[in-house]
Formats: C-alpha cells, structure tokens, sequence
C-alpha cells in the first residue's frame, strides 16, 4: 500500500491528504457543537492523513495526541 501511495506525484498526495484529513478534522470539529460521539478520535485520524504529507500536521498531531491522554481518566489503585 505504501509502494502505490508513493508513486503517485507528490502534489497530488498532498491534495488528497488534505481534502481527506481536512474533512476528517473538521466533522470532528462540528461535533463539539453538534450531538455525536467521537469527536476526539476524528481529529487525530485527521491529523493521522495531514501528517502523511504535511510536516506542521505531525507537530499538531503531538500536541493534540498529549492533550488526548490528559482526557483518559486514570485508574485509581
């Protein structure tokens, strides 16, 4: 899968990444607002497909995946 993604032109990787991830952050986005469940994992899949060819999405994605475990609830002993 790895060996396809990489023949296709670079540009157009790119655009695809980021119709695919943008759409995928943004419903997760509109579901702070909006009744649904999972707005949290939207993001980061989203971030996941932006990071594929954008290296400021791999930053956000850190970031974004720390604020996520904070969220966990821990286990109390």
């Amino acid at each position: 899968m790895k060996k396809s993604w990489l023949l296709i032109p670079k540009r157009l990787r790119q655009v695809i990444a980021f119709t695919i991830g943008s759409t995928l952050v943004l419903a997760g986005l509109a579901l702070i607002v909006l009744p649904g469940p999972f707005t949290m994992p939207l993001v980061i899949a989203g971030l996941i497909v932006l990071a594929l060819e954008f290296a400021w999405a791999e930053s956000l994605l850190i970031k974004a995946k720390h604020h996520a475990k904070k969220m966990i609830p821990k286990k109390k002993p």
